[in-house]
């Protein structure tokens, strides 16, 4: 045991005395020192290391070798002297050398350091602002996306659909008797029809919030452009708000109640603005309500939202699909065995 011991002290040692200890092979001169190829000092300055070199350069240059076979040994030992003074010559590379002289041990950092210099340099306002144009855009495509499955699902929705088939009726877009003439096929007039309805409801449906039409002002750019003047906006508002009802005591106006109301609901403002079918918190007959209760005093919104959870409990405990689903919780749920229908 003793003796294995003695010999890794000895290998440990001859590590720390062995010349390329700490030299990793690949990175800058290899398993030599740049600073010894150059034949200067670690403290050397950038005039002696030009001198170092271009007197090294002159003795191994490959037109210096007087005999054939000596070309590629001076080729090769001229590579070596080249390659130590581009990497001692540049600031940046020499301080990353000798920090892997003084840190041999952190392999990773010292080749993280080494090929960080090869990365192109991109100026980060550019990386950014890259990086924003495209958030904007995916937004900008989520946005229409959500405002035409809103469409369409209006377009299914019997009340909407009704109404905007009626509205196509009496403009005379649809319900036309077929002329003779008219060689379209069945499928192509309902699928005409179906384009004209969709129509309607975008232009006549007042479609707002999290699903209304897309606006170049809400995408993030444009978002961010505009944010000193938002900034300044909420900064009059609050102030304003401050004065009149926490200094002066003032009552609540329609709009601060509505306000105080949404805040407790915790609805944003795309919900709040959303279409009744959509959110049916905004319906406008929800509004009366909440005037008529005085919603916005905390105490009797705590007490509204304690009944309306009371009720929905009344409701779903008289539904048989959430007995059903309830009996399938109290079984195990999702990890239970099942070997067909009870």
């Amino acid at each position: 045991m003793a003796h294995i011991c003695e010999t890794k002290m000895l290998i440990f040692l001859f590590l720390l005395v062995s010349p390329s200890y700490g030299f990793l092979d690949g990175l800058y001169c290899g398993l030599e020192n740049c600073y010894e190829i150059l034949g200067v000092t670690r403290d050397a300055s950038r005039g002696e290391i030009t001198k170092g070199y271009r007197k090294l350069a002159r003795k191994w240059h490959p037109d210096m070798a007087s005999k054939a076979e000596e070309n590629e040994e001076f080729t090769k030992m001229f590579q070596k002297i080249a390659n130590a003074y581009e990497i001692l010559r540049d600031d940046e590379q020499r301080e990353n050398y000798n920090y892997m002289l003084d840190n041999p041990d952190e392999h990773l950092a010292n080749y993280y350091r080494y090929y960080r210099r090869y990365a192109p340099k991109v100026d980060i306002r550019i990386v950014i602002a890259v990086t924003l144009t495209i958030i904007s855009v995916i937004q900008y495509w989520g946005a229409w996306n959500n405002y035409n499955a809103a469409i369409n699902y209006l377009c299914k929705e019997p009340k909407y659909r009704i109404q905007a088939v009626g509205i196509a009726k009496a403009e005379g877009l649809i319900g036309q008797k077929r002329d003779r003439k008219d060689k379209r096929t069945k499928e192509e007039i309902r699928n005409e029809e179906e384009e004209i309805i969709k129509k309607v409801i975008e232009e006549k449906m007042d479609i707002r919030g999290g699903y209304s039409k897309p606006n170049i002002k809400d995408i993030l750019w444009i978002q961010l452009i505009l944010s000193p003047y938002y900034l300044v906006q909420y900064i009059i508002w609050f102030g304003r708000w401050v004065w009149k009802f926490w200094i002066c005591r003032e009552e609540y106006g329609e709009e601060e109640k509505l306000y105080l109301i949404k805040k407790y609901l915790k609805a944003s403002r795309s919900q709040w603005e959303a279409s009744p079918v959509l959110f049916p918190l905004a319906k406008e007959e929800n509004f009366d309500e909440y005037m008529r209760k005085e919603l916005w005093i905390k105490e009797n919104f705590n007490e509204w939202k304690r009944e309306k959870e009371e009720e929905m409990k009344a409701k779903l405990a008289e539904s048989a699909r959430y007995k059903s689903f309830r009996r399938y919780m109290k079984k195990g749920g999702p990890g239970q065995m099942s070997f067909g229908p009870e």
